[in-house]
């Protein structure tokens, strides 16, 4: 079955990085454009990044450019975010869903405070 597993997400302080993970099985990952999303407490759903089938496109929301970049190796099925400069407002749930939004992990936490 189709499976997004997301992992990385943890306890930072401001001004650190992340990375997080998501490891995709049960369909042909390299076909799919595949997107980060999150939601922070209490607010809704925030689009992040999304990365093209090939690595070769990629888009951020606006509080994103220049502190994520978004990147995928698709000889392992796997999708990445790396978060640099993190302050609290970056702090959230992680998803990771395919580009068209069919497919989510179950999400991971990311807290940035001190």
């Amino acid at each position: 079955q189709v499976q997004l597993v997301e992992s990385g997400g943890d306890l930072v302080q401001p001004g650190g990085s992340r990375r997080l993970s998501c490891a995709a099985s049960g369909f042909t990952f390299k076909n799919y454009n595949m997107a980060w999303i999150r939601q922070a407490p209490g607010k809704r759903l925030e689009w992040v990044s999304t990365i093209n089938s090939n690595g070769g496109s990629t888009n951020y929301v606006k509080s994103a450019k220049g502190r994520f970049a978004i990147s995928r190796d698709n000889t392992k099925n796997t999708l990445y975010l790396q978060m640099n400069s993190l302050s609290p407002d970056d702090t959230a749930v992680y998803y990771c869903a395919t580009g068209s939004f069919d497919k989510w992990g179950q999400g991971t936490q990311v807290t940035v405070s001190s």
